[in-house]
């Protein structure tokens, strides 16, 4: 029951999270568990990998397929934004390392049978999450206002063409309801005006879309106001995105999250004793190498950023042996 999957900048992740024996280490977005087992082989033999994923045949795969770490091991069918309550269930006060894995995976992409790809013809669902009361793509494509359409567009897919996008699917749907994948991206395509160019002409659309679906930006903001207490002091969090909005609220958070003196430049002296809480590891973004693009070119757009949290803030650590013996 293997996912075919290949994991971006795996080594980058390494060497960021600095994996060792014993350590705790949580892989918020498991897919396809290409990171984790990576993670895993460098935290045995006392270590614990605590995945979670949304998707059901993602947890289920690793359910099979990580049999032979049993005694290091747990996974669980939830968000990575609620990190705190898992840590809990797993009885432990922080992590040593983070990582999260924002991009879709490619089982969702060509398996799950759910829309997610425009060069497909299937039901248009988009939930990472079947269990969940979470409205279908078909059902926000087919009942949103037009504004409505147009502001998720533009907001989540940054698609500047997001009012005559959201006009042909109105004018189309009611003719007939929009239900597939194909039919969307054909509908989308014959609204967006100018060149063919690198992507599809639904790729945003579909991003957008998806965003929404499973409200990804707003569990990420969640994740980020709370991943801080999460780790243990000089613990690691590494983060991989793929498109510019999770890229500056990443950004935007960790820069906070390090800055010293807030007081106005004006002042004498410092009165507001901020002191920052983690030193950035990547000054500048990192990217995959262009041999890594050519090998996978799904890899093209990810963004890695990380940081380490400096040891006078946060939860002692316990002794590396008290995980799941309680």
């Amino acid at each position: 029951m293997g996912f075919h999957h290949v994991s971006v900048m795996k080594q980058e992740v390494l060497d960021l999270l600095a994996p060792a024996p014993g350590h705790i280490i949580v892989d918020g977005t498991f897919g396809g568990g290409g990171h984790a087992r990576a993670l895993l082989e460098r935290i045995l033999p006392d270590g614990l990998l605590i995945g979670t994923d949304l998707d059901e045949d993602s947890v289920a795969n690793a359910q099979a397929c990580f049999t032979d770490f049993t005694g290091n091991f747990r996974i669980f069918h939830d968000n990575f934004s609620n990190i705190r309550s898992i840590l809990d269930a797993c009885h432990v006060e922080g992590a040593n390392g983070i990582v999260l894995d924002l991009g879709l995976s490619l089982h969702l992409l060509e398996k799950s049978g759910r829309g997610f790809s425009f060069q497909r013809q299937e039901p248009l669902d988009m939930r990472m999450d079947k269990s969940g009361g979470a409205p279908k793509a078909m059902d926000i494509v087919n009942t949103c206002s037009e504004q409505e359409l147009a502001r998720i567009f533009y907001e989540y897919g940054e698609e500047r063409q997001s009012r005559r996008v959201a006009r042909r699917i109105v004018q189309e749907r009611e003719i007939e309801p929009i239900t597939t994948s194909a039919h969307l991206a054909d509908v989308v395509a014959s609204a967006v005006r100018g060149k063919p160019g690198r992507i599809h002409p639904a790729t945003k659309v579909f991003q957008a879309l998806r965003i929404q679906v499973n409200a990804e930006l707003a569990h990420l903001e969640k994740f980020l106001e709370t991943c801080l207490d999460c780790l243990l002091p000089g613990g690691r969090l590494c983060v991989i995105s793929f498109h510019s909005l999770e890229d500056r609220m990443v950004k935007r958070r960790f820069a906070r999250l390090a800055q010293g003196c807030i007081c106005p430049p004006d002042f004498p002296v410092c009165i507001c004793e901020n002191q920052p809480k983690v030193k950035l590891l990547t000054r500048k973004v990192v990217k995959p190498t262009q041999e890594e693009v050519e090998e996978n070119p799904m890899s093209r757009s990810a963004k890695i950023r990380a940081f380490e949290k400096l040891a006078n803030d946060g939860p002692e650590p316990r002794g590396h042996n008290e995980w799941g013996k309680q």
